[in-house]
């Protein structure tokens, strides 16, 4: 490779150098000819090196079209949620349920029950409806139409311990049932009793305290 030496002669460089990959410049040295001869140093842009960075200016734009892919893809196949609708649909299912529920319950008093007893067979017939139909697969089609509609009452309730325990049920009674059966239930019952047991503990100081 020749260069400008002193007064702009060329002179020849050695093909002596250390590469680093950390610059895009590297040193050299090399030796002018005739009356110039003495140990000179320089950077130059090795051939390799304007190679490299045109490849990694590639695998950036490469890495780039990539991500837009894939955001593309993200946004395509994320579900598009209209609240006036979803609303409407958890409205009507919750709705459904409920009329069976009080259908239930005026039948269980119209047998001679009281309203205790025939609360709790309204409750009880509920759950199991929404095991049988957890089981045969249509409930989760009824939860994925009806959103909220569907797992707030207490037929949620039962899916949610009813889906579990009959999806890991290959994997033992222990391990299975036993250690998946509230994977998501467990949550509701934990909450559920310890605000029950801080509510009840507010009413009985409020009782003492005349507030109530």
């Amino acid at each position: 490779m020749l260069v400008n030496g002193a007064g702009g002669d060329p002179e020849c460089i050695s093909y002596i150098y250390q590469a680093r990959e950390d610059y895009q410049m590297c040193p050299v040295s090399y030796s002018g000819h005739g009356d110039r001869k003495r140990n000179r140093s320089a950077y130059i842009l090795l051939p390799w090196m304007v190679g490299k960075s045109s490849l990694e200016g590639e695998d950036r734009v490469d890495r780039k079209k990539q991500q837009e892919a894939y955001e593309n893809y993200v946004k395509k196949k994320t579900p598009v949620h209209n609240l006036p609708v979803n609303m409407t649909k958890a409205f009507i299912t919750g709705g459904i349920i409920c009329v069976i529920g009080q259908s239930i319950l005026n039948y269980c008093e119209k047998m001679g029950l009281d309203k205790d007893i025939s609360g709790g067979w309204t409750s009880m017939i509920l759950i199991l409806l929404s095991v049988v139909l957890t089981a045969l697969n249509v409930y989760p089609r009824i939860a994925k139409w009806g959103g909220a509609g569907a797992l707030v009452p207490i037929t949620g309730f039962a899916n949610s311990v009813a889906a579990p325990a009959i999806e890991f049920q290959k994997e033992g009674q222990v391990m299975g049932i036993g250690c998946k059966i509230f994977t998501i239930a467990g949550p509701v019952i934990l909450y559920g009793i310890f605000t029950s047991w801080v509510l009840g503990f507010l009413y009985w100081i409020g009782k003492i305290a005349g507030i109530f």
